[in-house]
């Protein structure tokens, strides 16, 4: 999964990449404007660290995020080929937002997130409107030499796309079959990835109860819940202060607040939910393993993301959920009791699952 991190300048989305990733990075801002950086995020995940205390494997690994952290947005930052070219490769966008009051960090106007979401919506559905603008004046040229169904299905759907588009309505918002997806896919249309709205908070005495209530509070419900969309809350400067502790300290520290876990936790999370993702885990005496599959993938599909040839060679998975096989000790006395069970080709993959692969390669 690779998320692209979007906003309009110092909004902390590059501080937030510097979190989330641990990347080391100037600064004094980047020596190319439009180079994009890109890091790799761990996944916190506290059952995998359950699994691998009852196994003690030689090695555990964790699910990672992969992020792209690019220039600031703006119409003419959108038309720079590099910087288009990172966007659309990406497979949701987590658009930060601006809610904290800061003298030493500039800000031009008042702070306002509503604003600042409809600003940057707006130039993403404007690079695509020219887009799909492009594509069908192409589309057109053709149905004049040859008619043809898929044209004629394209153009509808481009249509349909364009009108959604002019009323500054997003294409992720716009309902579309699995055929008309895969039309349309290879154009990677901006306003068509899932966002996640991510409000960068300042500190204060009642932090706990100010992240819980902001999305609220800056006016974020309504398109939080729009299709393709969601909002979490984040104090940057909190979450950069916990980069810098180990687990005890950053848990007091949180405790203090009183939070239970970090507002990258939650963020994280909360893209996995927006993208349909879940963690299924391996686990043994070499290694436990977390894997992310879509959901409602079915247990070949999880086999292959471990190795193709699991996929190909396919026979059963022992499976068994993480809290049933923690309760039992160990996968025999699990199966003694019943909760490890053998599921067949169709078994749709549970979030939580640990499975064993039995496969005739």
């Amino acid at each position: 999964m690779k998320t692209g991190i979007i906003g309009l300048p110092q909004v902390g989305k590059t501080s937030l990449f510097k979190i989330l990733t641990r990347a080391h990075i100037e600064e004094h801002g980047r020596s190319n404007p439009r180079e994009a950086h890109i890091g790799v995020a761990r996944v916190p995940d506290e059952r995998l660290e359950k699994l691998s205390a009852l196994y003690s494997p030689k090695k555990t690994t964790f699910a990672t995020v992969e992020y792209v952290d690019v220039a600031a947005i703006g119409q003419e930052a959108l038309k720079e080929t590099a910087l288009l070219a990172n966007l659309r490769q990406v497979d949701a966008l987590i658009h930060v937002l601006r809610a904290f009051e800061d003298e030493s960090i500039p800000h031009v106007g008042p702070i306002d997130p509503m604003c600042d979401v409809k600003n940057v919506e707006f130039d993403l559905m404007v690079s695509d409107l020219g887009q799909v603008e492009k594509r069908l004046e192409r589309v057109e040229k053709d149905l004049k030499k040859a008619r043809t169904g898929e044209l004629e299905r394209e153009q509808e759907l481009l249509l349909r796309s364009k009108e959604a588009l002019e009323k500054e309505r997003p294409l992720r918002e716009l309902e579309i079959t699995g055929e008309e997806k895969k039309l349309i896919k290879g154009f990677m249309f901006l306003s068509q990835k899932p966002v996640l709205y991510v409000l960068n908070i300042g500190e204060s005495t009642t932090l706990g109860a100010d992240l819980e209530s902001a999305v609220s509070r800056f006016g974020l419900n309504e398109v939080a819940h729009r299709p393709n969309a969601a909002a979490t809350v984040i104090c940057g400067k909190v979450e950069a202060e916990l980069a810098e502790m180990d687990d005890a300290e950053a848990a007091d520290f949180l405790e203090s607040y009183g939070l239970r876990e970090s507002g990258l936790v939650r963020l994280i999370r909360k893209s996995y939910e927006l993208l349909g993702l879940i963690s299924f885990f391996t686990a043994g005496e070499d290694e436990c393993r977390a894997w992310t599959v879509p959901l409602g993938s079915k247990a070949p599909q999880a086999a292959g993301v471990i190795h193709t040839d699991l996929e190909h060679h396919f026979i059963r998975a022992e499976t068994i959920r993480w809290d049933n096989l923690l309760a039992a000790g160990s996968e025999a006395a699990a199966r003694a009791k019943g909760t490890l069970r053998l599921e067949g080709k169709d078994y749709v993959v549970q979030d939580g699952d640990v499975l064993h692969i039995r496969h005739s390669g």
